[in-house]
């Protein structure tokens, strides 16, 4: 565990394995990737971190935030940890953080996953946060974390996990970053756009969607394996969007598949 550059991170695995940035989506949370840390340290040196504004790393945003910058926050982890060059897996906010550092500074990456994400920001993405954004505004904090897995995990899931859920809630509430955090947050990625930009990544992007995710849907996914010219592109049959936390051995499969490959 550590800090640097304002971000809180943990290192994991071999000091000379391949190094693997983990960045996750809108809650921005290194524990987000508890289920699949041990597996994918097995063959990579791991850096988790949390965003800049949640948990433990710097809370202070520029106004407005943009996807830029959560990509200059990746390189100036890398920087801070001496690492010139790295595989990064992202799961939506993350994984298009790792398209902005693709196009901004390519000689940092090798190769990059990204996990329901987008090249353009998809209409049913924009409604279900129009959504939970109205129910973070006049409903509260509580209301929109107790609706945040219908979003994020398939009804199944959610059924047999629901007393797991419940037992999240207080520390969920304990960490909330603020709801200006969250709005510049989410403003970023509905401002999102890459289209037209991507051809040259085709050969270093794996998109990986899951077929039955409710807050991006795969067609997104689709789109953007279109924008990188067709070449990695896997699918999930189930799963939700965290389709890394409901099954991570699946995933971790995939995953380091396409980075050994």
């Amino acid at each position: 565990m550590g800090e640097a550059a304002g971000l809180y991170y943990e290192l994991h695995g071999d000091a000379e394995a391949p190094p693997l940035v983990l960045s996750s989506g809108l809650g921005g949370s290194a524990h987000y990737w508890a289920p699949n840390i041990a597996a994918l340290a097995e063959h990579c040196r791991v850096i988790a971190y949390d965003h800049r504004g949640t948990g433990r790393s710097d809370h202070a945003l520029p106004d407005p935030v943009t996807v830029d910058d959560l990509a200059d926050d990746i390189v100036a982890l890398l920087d801070a940890l001496g690492i010139p060059r790295a595989h990064i897996v992202g799961h939506a906010a993350g994984g298009i953080a790792g398209l902005a550092l693709a196009l901004s500074a390519p000689e940092r990456l090798d190769r990059l996953v990204v996990v329901n994400g987008w090249a353009k920001a998809d209409p049913h993405f924009l409604r279900c946060f129009e959504a939970r954004l109205s129910l973070l505004r006049h409903s509260g904090v509580e209301a929109f974390l107790r609706a945040q897995p219908i979003f994020l995990y398939p009804a199944d899931w959610i059924s047999a996990h629901s007393a797991e859920l419940d037992e999240e809630l207080p520390h969920q509430l304990a960490t909330f970053p603020g709801v200006a955090t969250m709005e510049k947050r989410i403003a970023a990625l509905a401002r999102f756009d890459v289209t037209g930009r991507l051809q040259h990544l085709s050969d270093r992007v794996l998109v990986l969607v899951a077929e039955d995710d409710m807050l991006v849907p795969s067609s997104a996914g689709r789109r953007l394996y279109d924008e990188l010219g067709g070449r990695w592109m896997e699918a999930m049959p189930i799963g939700g969007h965290a389709c890394n936390v409901t099954d991570p051995a699946l995933f971790n499969r995939i995953v380091l598949r396409f980075l050994k490959s």
